[in-house]
């Protein structure tokens, strides 16, 4: 009598999903059902104060003063004497907001490109250049972060020359612009106060960069400043259009340096509406109008280019 020896069964190998990311997890998270009403609840919440300033700026100064924003659905009445007043008045206590629109242009612009510009340039120097001394200076870059911009107000003050602050003299001597040049120590305050971070944000995306890639380039003869014109430019663009995004909105509604280093004929949007309000705070109508005003250009910046930011800010947050 013979046995067969039953045939031996290999159980199929069962291959285990590999981990998530920690990229991966955060964008399932974010794409599920729960987050997407958290996201709409807190956007509802975050609109209504900006809807109701905008019903605001087109009501009666009476009914502003003494009823709330929402009482106009029970009682509309509609009127742009806000807007004509703080546009366009000759008075000099209500009127002539269409004037500091221009100064924030020309504040604003230059105050965007010249800390691109050398935060650019620095930052490539931080991530792929070697020289001594480099690993402790983006530390200091890095910590200056954290220093609060008031304390530099003095130091800009006496280097600048101002001399007094609010009619009251406090240091004399330092180095002197003259009240045409007003402009260039509002862009050099801006600058100054944005640097630490536009090097740091960049310098993190630029540090990530393949380093094959670098290294392939100098094979074929290039430069660093060719490397950095052809190579590092175009793939930190997104990092760049953030921090432009992110600075222009800094900038543009700043009120504490404008306040301090700008001139009377300079000054920005955002000084200008805080004098609206009047002598005892009781012209609430111009604050309406004049406010909507200013963030208009706020909220077109970043409405129309929110795809860039929201690209510079993840292309080098996350992995995987």
């Amino acid at each position: 009598m013979t046995t067969t020896t039953p045939p031996i069964v290999v159980a199929p190998t069962v291959t285990e999903p590999p981990p998530r990311s920690r990229a991966a997890r955060a964008r399932r998270n974010l794409r599920s059902p729960w987050a997407s009403i958290a996201a709409l609840a807190i956007a509802v919440l975050w609109t209504i104060p900006t809807f109701g300033l905008f019903v605001s700026s087109f009501r009666p100064e009476d009914q502003i003063k003494t009823t709330g924003w929402w009482t106009f659905f029970r009682d509309p009445q509609f009127t742009l004497a806000n807007y004509d007043e703080v546009l366009f008045s000759a008075s000099s206590n209500s009127g002539q907001l269409a004037e500091y629109f221009v100064n924030s242009f020309v504040i604003t612009i230059p105050a965007v490109i010249f800390p691109l510009l050398f935060a650019t340039l620095a930052a490539y120097a931080l991530a792929w250049m070697e020289f001594p001394g480099r690993d402790w200076m983006f530390v200091g870059i890095f910590a200056l972060q954290i220093v609060p911009i008031q304390m530099a107000l003095i130091p800009l003050l006496r280097f600048f020359n101002l001399g007094e602050i609010g009619g009251v003299e406090i240091i004399p001597g330092g180095f002197q612009l003259d009240d045409e040049w007003t402009a260039i120590r509002v862009w050099f305050a801006h600058t100054a106060f944005a640097l630490p971070l536009a090097i740091f944000l960049l310098h993190n995306f630029m540090s990530e960069l393949p380093r094959s890639l670098m290294e392939a380039a100098r094979v074929d003869g290039a430069s660093h400043a060719r490397i950095f014109r052809s190579i590092v430019l175009p793939l930190v663009t997104p990092a760049i259009a953030a921090f432009a995004i992110f600075q222009f909105l800094w900038v543009w509604n700043d009120l504490l340096v404008g306040l301090i280093f700008a001139s009377t004929d300079i000054s920005p949007l955002t000084v200008r509406v805080a004098e609206l309000q009047g002598s005892r705070g009781q012209e609430w109508q111009r604050l309406t109008a004049g406010a909507f005003v200013a963030i208009i250009v706020p909220l077109i910046v970043f409405l129309g280019l929110q795809r860039y930011f929201v690209r510079g800010l993840l292309a080098g947050g996350l992995k995987g």
